[in-house]
């Protein structure tokens, strides 16, 4: 596949761009949160332990920016912002699950604790 520009940046291949929108260790895992419930801020960032104010705003805004995800304002003191999944948002869900498993399947493989990983994250998500 030849090279393609898009908003000024090269890409090479298709997984490039697809990355470039959904990788790193943080869009995934909000975006696995939100197709189950919609999230105010401070409920993302209690389900995320170790990301940091920043990170969270920046995931969250590039993931509104590329239309993964739905900010919604209220006009009230003090102010109330939720996060959505959009129809794009959920088009992703099929591969997270994906590599979620995948993940899940080395992790065994390798000798983790997989039940533990799973109870964790499934007492938090109720929270």
């Amino acid at each position: 596949m030849p090279n393609f520009l898009y908003k000024g940046k090269v890409y090479y291949n298709p997984v490039e761009f697809a990355m470039d929108r959904l990788g790193g260790t943080w869009k995934m895992p909000i975006l696995w949160r939100l197709k189950d419930k919609v999230y105010r801020y401070s409920e993302l960032k209690k389900s995320i332990k170790h990301i940091s104010d920043k990170m969270l705003t920046t995931q969250l805004r590039e993931l509104e920016r590329d239309g993964f995800i739905h900010r919604k304002v209220y006009p009230v003191v003090p102010p109330k912002v939720e996060y959505s999944i959009t129809n794009k948002g959920e088009l992703a869900i099929p591969i997270v699950d994906t590599i979620r498993n995948f993940g899940i399947d080395l992790m065994r493989k390798e000798g983790i604790d997989v039940e533990h990983y799973k109870k964790e994250n499934t007492a938090r998500n109720k929270e």
